[in-house]
């Protein structure tokens, strides 16, 4: 049957899988970054405090003195090719694409650009009828995980046809992400000019009662710690860092463990961050450069940050493996 002159072009159909990370801001300064805080510190995922009494904390104290401090912190990690994590997001994607011809790749950002409503909305004008979203954490959290989702689905809300859509679930103890995880940390400990005494595992701090009220990202972060000790020869510590408020965050933290570290007689280590899939301003600023700085002022003597897996041979191999599994049925 032939369809009428002026039925609309429909491209052919496609599968789609879509990266999402956390974001960053456009570049590296004031306006740019108190932008993206805004978003960021909006998110009511992220911050748990009723908006009567958060907004105006927001919009006073934080915007009007964070956004010139974070934009110096920016500024030491920044590339030519722009924010990392951006950039390690993007060659990702780019990679996997040759990987995985079949299907159509493409990433966005949960607060920033690219948005998740713009690439979507793309993607399906592209002709993705199914469409993996891919939130490149592997410990579940609400405040990472869950957001990302949300601004998805908001997406969706708005299209009058939708894709089928299906979310990769954490995978913090996949043997395909602890194996990626050993191999990049095995390869660089081996390439450094010193041999570390110990190994750090440092994941992103969260509230503690983000734990109590049921969020399984400590227990998941935990997990990878066990599998990570079980799979290497190094002795592994844990840590959480980035901690922003008043209230109680998860422990220990990452500075005083550094600290305790040397204390106790480990002089040479080596700081990895598995809860991180890219490189980015916690990494990068947070511990390759300050959380080294306290390291070395409490007494230690070689300090190495070991990067992410990024757009590495070892992530695509992990992430080939995770999305085929999760895009079964839909593909080949």
């Amino acid at each position: 049957m032939s369809l009428p002159i002026d039925h609309p072009a429909i491209p052919a159909p496609r599968v789609g899988l879509l990266l999402i990370n956390l974001g960053t801001p456009d570049a590296p300064d004031a306006k740019s970054v108190r932008r993206y805080l805004a978003e960021f510190l909006s998110d009511r995922r992220v911050v748990e405090i009723p908006k009567l009494i958060w907004q105006p904390i927001l919009h006073g104290a934080i915007l009007t003195t964070r956004p010139k401090k974070s934009a110096h912190a920016y500024q030491q990690v920044w590339s030519d090719e722009g924010s990392p994590l951006a950039v390690h997001t993007r060659d990702t994607a780019r990679a996997l694409q040759q990987a995985m011809p079949q299907v159509m790749v493409d990433w966005a950002m949960r607060y920033g650009n690219p948005s998740i409503a713009a690439r979507l909305a793309d993607m399906k004008a592209q002709g993705c009828d199914r469409i993996l979203l891919a939130p490149l954490y592997p410990q579940y959290s609400a405040a990472t995980t869950a957001t990302a989702n949300d601004a998805a689905f908001a997406a969706l809300k708005a299209m009058r046809w939708q894709p089928a859509i299906r979310t990769l679930p954490p995978y913090h103890d996949d043997p395909a992400y602890i194996g990626a995880l050993r191999a990049s940390i095995e390869a660089q400990v081996a390439a450094l000019a010193f041999k570390p005494d110990a190994l750090l595992a440092s994941f992103h701090g969260m509230p503690e009662r983000t734990l109590h009220l049921g969020d399984p990202y400590h227990c998941q972060s935990m997990k990878t710690v066990r599998l990570l000790r079980e799979a290497l020869t190094l002795p592994v510590h844990m840590s959480f860092q980035s901690r922003f408020g008043r209230a109680k965050w998860l422990e220990p933290e990452t500075e005083a463990t550094l600290a305790k570290l040397v204390r106790e007689g480990v002089r040479n280590i080596a700081v990895t961050t598995p809860g991180f899939s890219a490189d980015c301003l916690e990494t990068l600023e947070e511990i390759a450069l300050r959380a080294k700085e306290v390291f070395l002022r409490e007494g230690g003597e070689n300090f190495a940050y070991l990067p992410c897996l990024n757009a590495s041979a070892d992530a695509i191999t992990l992430y080939q493996r995770l999305m085929s599994r999760e895009l079964s049925g839909w593909i080949d």
